[in-house]
């Protein structure tokens, strides 16, 4: 008896001390220590997974702002970020009232949403009709995480956000104030894509202010990285990897003359630095062209120091201020150790007019406009920091910003993982991109796609209906929408020359052009009488965008510890674009004897980006 207890007390040793070997076992290697990276190798960390963590710079936290004291959004605003705030203990503060409406810097003078209303009310009204359509237009998807769900949405894909402005008519003043609140969160409305912007405010369409300005992180996002940091166990800096090696075995990443092998990879690093990477089996094409085609938002990030709030003296400045003299989005915050920050985002073209200037010449420009409207600002001034995101190798760009026609070819395409690699990084989150939640998100979803891997799941390939042919149907849905009019007559402010094949009854006829049709009001068309739409057809429709996905993969024996050097190869030629070509992907078919009432919005004659300045 006392000999069966001794060997059912070994079998039992023996299956918990193979079961702590399988979990010790398990090896990650995450590339990119942003908040995307952190999370991705906390994640798994947490699962047993043994993790190396290899970050390029000195410091963590990549695209964390200079912010000292961020305002955050609450648990319906970024529920991911609240979790971990909440499981890291990192206190906040409750958010003022005063902070959680914008207000605006006019000409010199600020004015707060009521002031607005009362002393500029023609521009009060404006900014009320353009977020009046913009909501309509939201509304208009049904899903966010398919915009492109048919043909008149695609559509909007190959449009720019300034050609849908154009059709709104929007005052002067107005519209250099929208240009600069659009530019802060995304990128110049000339670079966007329309349906980018009506799929982000339609995932926003029922968060308050309240709710996205809701409580202060004093210290700001870095604090959060550094959470992450002293719960890791191993991060190196200072690694820029130059080379990744995958094969049946494993994978290899290779950072200067050293290798390091792990079972799995998370590739947490902006699209840029991406590109800069040898990667053996090199990507495919599709995944190629979106390293260099993705349009990313440009910014340049300042904080001015002063040792006391001289804005108070004419009106308490607090929130988003959105300026239409050049100073583009200014942030007040009181500053950690006394005095008071102004954090002011440089973006869009503005950003990259300034590129030019040196540190100081930027701070001087921004300084002068600043002391223009408060006299006392250079006196009080003390110091500055300063971030230029879009000229950082490394980084290429601040966030995420779709251009024309890179829904329809790149739409959710780094959410699969490529053998076993995946893929982390605000970029890679379709609901928040550009934002700490997106960044939060995406690592969690990577970290769990390589225990997916691990345990055998395999991430099947799309089938092979191509983008170019989701690009043709969408054209001929537009093309068909255009000669039955309705949305797309009403949408780009034209009707089809056309007779309608059977004649509509006069009665209705008026009364169609007595009630003008949804996005005849949208796009500040229906002057014009419309012809009765027919619905959509079903086969009209446009299927998503397939994404392409790697074969199964077979579970791989142990990684060995020691460095391996990966197979050098010629880097692969995918560098960044400059500049972001403004031409859609797929234009709609043309159609003889309609085009010149279909097409969309013709150019402004006046180039509001210049009066925007």
């Amino acid at each position: 008896m006392a000999a069966a207890w001794v060997r059912l007390c070994a079998l039992v040793l023996i299956g918990v001390s193979s079961g702590a070997a399988l979990a010790k076992d398990k090896t990650a290697i995450v590339v990119g220590g942003g908040l995307a990276g952190l999370t991705a190798a906390y994640e798994l960390q947490s699962k047993g997974w043994q993790v190396t963590l290899l970050e390029a710079k000195a410091g963590m936290g990549g695209r964390s702002g200079l912010a000292t004291s961020e305002w955050i959004g609450n648990s319906k605003a970024q529920p991911v970020l609240n979790q971990y705030l909440e499981q890291f203990k990192v206190g906040t503060l409750p958010a003022p009232e005063f902070v959680r409406n914008p207000g605006y810097l006019i000409d010199g003078e600020y004015f707060s949403a009521t002031d607005l209303t009362s002393k500029q009310p023609a521009t009060a009204e404006a900014l009320k009709r353009f977020e009046k359509t913009l909501d309509d237009l939201a509304r208009s998807i049904d899903d966010p995480l398919n915009p492109a769900a048919n043909s008149t949405l695609f559509a909007l894909d190959q449009m720019t956000v300034s050609t849908w402005l154009d059709k709104l008519q929007l005052p002067a003043t107005a519209r250099q104030l929208v240009n600069q609140q659009i530019r802060t969160r995304y990128d110049e409305p000339s670079r966007l894509s329309l349906l980018y912007f009506a799929q982000q405010s339609r995932v926003y369409r029922n968060v308050s202010d309240r709710d996205l300005r809701a409580a202060r992180l004093p210290g700001g996002s870095p604090v959060l990285a550094q959470a992450f940091v002293k719960q890791l166990k191993t991060i190196k800096t200072s690694s820029p990897v130059t080379a990744i090696v995958q094969d049946k075995d494993g994978v290899t990443v290779k950072v200067g003359g050293v290798g390091y092998q792990a079972d799995y990879l998370v590739m947490a690093v902006p699209l840029r630095a991406l590109a800069k990477i040898q990667m053996t089996p090199g990507l495919d094409g599709q995944h190629l062209a979106a390293l260099k085609g993705t349009n990313y938002g440009w910014r340049d990030q300042l904080m001015l120091k002063f040792k006391n709030p001289v804005w108070e003296s004419r009106a308490r400045m607090s929130g988003e201020i959105f300026s239409n003299t050049g100073l583009g989005m200014l942030w007040i915050e009181p500053a950690l150790k006394g005095g008071a920050n102004v954090v002011i985002n440089l973006s869009g073209d503005n950003a990259r007019l300034l590129q030019a200037f040196g540190d100081k010449q930027m701070v001087d420009q921004v300084l002068i406009r600043l002391h223009a409207f408060y006299p006392q600002a250079r006196g009080a001034f003390t110091g500055y920091e300063i971030r230029r995101y879009s000229t950082d190798a490394g980084m290429g760009g601040a966030y995420l910003a779709y251009g024309p026609g890179q829904i329809s070819k790149y739409w959710r395409l780094w959410e699969r993982p490529v053998q076993r690699i995946a893929f982390a990084g605000e970029h890679t989150d379709a609901l928040y991109p550009g934002t700490l939640e997106g960044a939060l998100r995406s690592g969690q979803r990577a970290a769990g796609q390589v225990q997916d891997l691990a345990a055998g799941k395999s991430f099947d390939p799309a089938k092979a209906a191509s983008v170019a042919a989701a690009a043709a149907t969408g054209a001929a849905g537009v093309a068909a929408a255009k000669d039955k009019g309705g949305f797309f007559s009403n949408l780009f402010g034209g009707s089809s020359d056309k007779a309608p094949a059977k004649a509509e009854p006069v009665k209705v006829e008026q009364a169609k052009q007595d009630k003008p049709g949804f996005f005849s009001r949208l796009f500040g068309g229906g002057d014009q009488p419309e012809v009765k739409a027919a619905p959509i057809t079903k086969a009209e429709e446009v299927a998503p965008v397939p994404v392409p996905a790697p074969a199964p993969v077979v579970p791989a024996p142990v990684a060995k510890d020691e460095p391996v050097k990966p197979a050098v190869t010629k880097p692969a030629q995918a560098k960044p674009a400059a500049k972001q070509a403004h031409k859609p992907a797929a234009k709609p078919a043309p159609v003889k004897k309609a085009t010149a009432k279909s097409e969309p919005a013709k150019k402004p004659v006046v180039n509001s980006q210049a009066k925007a300045g």
